[in-house]
């Protein structure tokens, strides 16, 4: 991926512009994918013995491994006492309340998810659906994607209502909500498909890969505005949008893109209710939003570039 100065210029000034719209293509719809999500957390409530924790773990072992990584405990006791007492905590007993008044049958939840995956079977042919189970962890775990398997945990997405919230900053927490569900999933799927050199450090390397795993998340999600994607709320996204040629500046005239400093590079890729080095309406994780709107850039001026070959690329520079 051949990223110039110049380019990088054009994709702020003209990458960000808003979704004309969200088509979907037959041989996507009609692809034969049918999402039915196994709400675990129907049954494990109403558990009154460890044997049925044990029980409940024989029964699921794909969860029990790759989400409540059995094996790794010392001995199986420690985990079931855990879940013995998780099962029985009256607190959770609101949160499980409140999860059901809000998702329901979670019926939007498997139909924005199957859609979701009948674009990446389509992208990807080879992409195995995995099983999506939902949990009540107790805020230990929103998300978790292993092998052929999808845990939302999802207390954490109930919203502003919810009687007990995760333990986040107020700038994160707005995250938490159910309309992020699937597009975190989605970045999460991105992954093993987003190739990189991990050796390099730069600034421009860590937006260029977040940049693809944006980039991917749009494809998969036509119809998602960039707030969700990103993460960001209409009012950042208008921040960004207004500031571009602010935000651009700031990294030419202080030579940021190679810069490989971990302190530096995380100012403008990692978590922060702001990026004041910018501005005060900077919002936090920019350089991610800035790798966004050059991998757009360079897909809009490179058509014979596919979005299989853009996330196998592993140069930032190329």
């Amino acid at each position: 991926m051949r990223i110039s100065v110049i380019l990088v210029a054009v994709a702020l000034i003209f990458g960000a512009c808003s979704k004309s719209g969200c088509d979907i293509k037959s041989e996507i719809k009609d692809q034969n994918i049918t999402v039915k999500i196994d709400r675990l957390e129907k049954p494990f409530f109403k558990f009154q013995s460890k044997d049925q924790i044990v029980q409940f773990l024989d029964k699921y072992p794909l969860f029990a491994e790759k989400y409540l990584q059995r094996s790794k405990y010392p001995h199986d006791s420690i985990l079931v006492n855990s879940l013995y007492k998780l099962a029985t905590s009256k607190d959770i007993d609101k949160l499980a309340d409140a999860t059901d008044k809000t998702f329901g049958d979670a019926a939007n939840l498997e139909q924005d998810l199957e859609l979701a995956f009948k674009h990446i079977k389509y992208y990807y042919p080879e992409f195995t659906v995995p099983e999506v189970k939902t949990f009540i962890s107790g805020f230990a775990n929103d998300i978790a994607v292993a092998d052929s398997l999808l845990v939302i945990s999802l207390e954490n997405f109930i919203g502003p209502q919810a009687p007990f919230r995760p333990d986040f900053p107020q700038y994160i927490l707005r995250r938490y909500q159910p309309e992020y569900i699937v597009p975190t999933a989605v970045l999460a799927l991105s992954d093993p498909y987003n190739k990189t050199d991990f050796l390099n450090k730069t600034l421009l390397a860590e937006m260029i890969y977040y940049g693809k795993a944006y980039y991917f998340a749009t494809q998969m999600l036509p119809c998602t505005p960039d707030s969700l994607i990103l993460g960001y709320s209409n009012q950042n996204i208008a921040d960004v949008f207004v500031n571009q040629d602010k935000i651009w500046a700031h990294f030419i005239e202080h030579q940021l893109l190679y810069e490989t400093s971990h302190f530096k590079v995380n100012k403008y890729i990692s978590e922060r209710p702001n990026v004041p080095e910018i501005g005060a309406k900077c919002p936090g994780r920019i350089g991610r939003w800035v790798g966004l709107q050059i991998v757009r850039a360079y897909m809009e001026n490179n058509a014979d570039v596919t979005l299989q070959q853009l996330m196998a690329e592993k140069d930032p520079q190329k």
